[in-house]
């Protein structure tokens, strides 16, 4: 049978409850909490926790990392945090938001580099991802859990529908495997949507290397705008007016893509090659 947190009872102690305008959907469920701890290998680790919420996933990672940095932005909750904690001495609550938070100046002296873990609020994943990612070099890796859709999106491969701008940006940077499904009934209150844990590991070097980031990015959010289209009508529209149909005809061909293939079919290494051809494309107007 399964074993849930009386969550209601904790946050009752202080006055509190949930709040829905943050999207405060609390894990209350045992098993998945221990299985969370188990996938982000966190033993005599250093780690990084975001959204702590009232300490049930906190409690336990405190049991077998040597040190748990709990970040909470609630001012709320990290009140609590600091009082059910008070007597742990290898936790630390630590009030600031996790999207923006100094990840440098948190992992300044340490020997090793830290774990980070979280339960992020579903609307605030994207950005807190995208932050971790900036600093990536400096974590061992990291475990999170996003609305099951993201993490569909964020492990999808090409010529799947779920194949997109987010799992691109993210998987050249970081190798990314799910590692947990949480239905609602394992939080409190129970959200309307499925969950799925994930965890990163950061590649040495980005999986596709480019010349110019700034146009990978703007290739790959401008196909995928349109991304039912041939890659050869979606490349036009996202690259006008700097660059015409013909030059588009041209970096099709001179990278090796099927103009009549669609965006989602073409690998993170397609169209790295063709973001290539295009700054070479550049190169050479700046030149004339």
């Amino acid at each position: 049978m399964a074993r849930h947190l009386n969550v209601r009872s904790i946050l009752g102690r202080h006055g509190l409850y949930p709040k829905r305008s943050w999207s405060q959907n609390f894990l209350v469920d045992v098993d998945s909490i221990r299985e969370i701890v188990r996938a982000a290998e966190v033993a005599g680790r250093v780690v990084i926790e975001l959204g702590s919420g009232f300490g049930a996933l906190t409690v336990e990672l405190a049991q077998h990392a040597r040190r748990v940095m709990a970040v909470e932005r609630d001012r709320d909750l990290a009140s609590v945090l600091r009082s059910e904690f008070a007597n742990r001495e290898n936790i630390e609550i630590i009030e600031d938001n996790a999207a923006t938070l100094d990840f440098a100046a948190l992992a300044t002296g340490m020997s090793e580099k830290p774990v980070v873990v979280g339960n992020l609020p579903y609307h605030m994943a994207t950005p807190i991802l995208f932050h971790i990612l900036e600093s990536a070099a400096l974590f061992e890796h990291w475990v999170l859990m996003f609305q099951k859709e993201m993490a569909d999106r964020l492990v999808a491969g090409p010529g799947t529908k779920s194949y997109g701008v987010l799992g691109i940006m993210v998987q050249r940077h970081a190798e990314v495997k799910r590692v947990l499904q949480l239905d609602p009934g394992k939080f409190h209150p129970q959200p309307k949507v499925s969950s799925t844990v994930a965890f990163f590991h950061p590649r040495e070097t980005p999986l596709v290397e480019v010349a110019d980031e700034g146009i990978f990015r703007r290739l790959v959010k401008g196909t995928f705008a349109q991304r039912r289209k041939k890659i050869r009508n979606s490349l036009t529209a996202a690259m006008a007016p700097q660059w015409s149909g013909t030059q588009v005809d041209e970096a099709l061909s001179r990278a090796g893509v099927e103009p009549a293939a669609r965006p989602e079919q073409l690998s993170i290494e397609s169209l790295g090659r063709l973001a290539d051809v295009f700054s070479e494309l550049e190169a050479g107007d700046k030149a004339q």
